[in-house]
């Protein structure tokens, strides 16, 4: 995935979730954060930053998304709403070997009262996948959740459903950087998610993990990563 056009841009504050002050060619602007999560550890003051131009759309409030930022000499992607579409090219591209020869793929499914991001048909098989996207990293360990998510569990707690009724089901977690060996649940963050993680493991929902390559205006999904959950 790549975006259009991209700025650099130093990081000031954060007066909510939703908007970052930035410095950009030397003047304070407001910016529009791609991802309500904490990302305290990426959003300090003097980080370097990249952010979408989105000057060419009128009707916005904000010229700049940001998108990602320096964390020492790594990239982080911490754009929120890029990882289902990085995972749907990934399999696309066939560079997610445990979803190969995918016949019929779609985007934004509804099972129950859960809408799952990924459905995929191959031969006599029906499945569903949840994606995740990863920011949080420490010591080369990549972690999910940085914030407590209801949502979250709920949407595993489904798949486990959906798998019990035939269907095949994956939560894959999107490690949007490149550099950590390893990925686990933020256990201290939300136990009820890593709870339901590993209930979904014993029934049979598949648990994935791929970082991503990450250059100042793209994202691609690269390889595997280790999983302890």
């Amino acid at each position: 995935m790549r975006y259009n056009k991209v700025v650099e841009g130093v990081f000031l504050s954060r007066p909510n979730r939703f908007i970052a002050k930035v410095l950009i060619n030397n003047e304070e602007e407001t910016v529009h954060v791609k991802n309500t999560g904490r990302c305290r550890e990426l959003l300090v003051p003097g980080a370097r930053l990249i952010l979408e131009d989105c000057s060419h759309r009128p009707k916005r409030k904000t010229k700049y998304s940001l998108i990602a930022v320096w964390k020492g000499d790594m990239l982080v992607n911490m754009d929120s709403q890029i990882p289902n579409a990085v995972v749907y090219e990934g399999i696309e591209d066939g560079r997610i070997k445990e979803l190969q020869n995918i016949k019929e793929l779609k985007r934004e499914v509804t099972y129950r009262n859960s809408r799952f991001d990924i459905y995929y048909e191959k031969e006599d098989v029906k499945g569903f996948i949840e994606v995740k996207g990863v920011t949080l990293e420490k010591d080369g360990i990549s972690m999910f959740p940085d914030a407590p998510t209801k949502r979250g569990s709920k949407h595993v707690l489904e798949m486990i459903e959906a798998v019990k009724e035939g269907y095949r089901g994956a939560i894959f977690f999107l490690i949007q950087m490149e550099g950590p060996k390893e990925f686990r649940t933020n256990n201290k963050m939300d136990m009820e998610f890593a709870s339901a993680i590993k209930l979904a493991s014993k029934s049979g929902v598949e648990i994935l993990a791929y970082d991503s390559i990450v250059g100042e205006n793209s994202i691609h999904i690269n390889k595997p990563i280790d999983i302890q959950i």
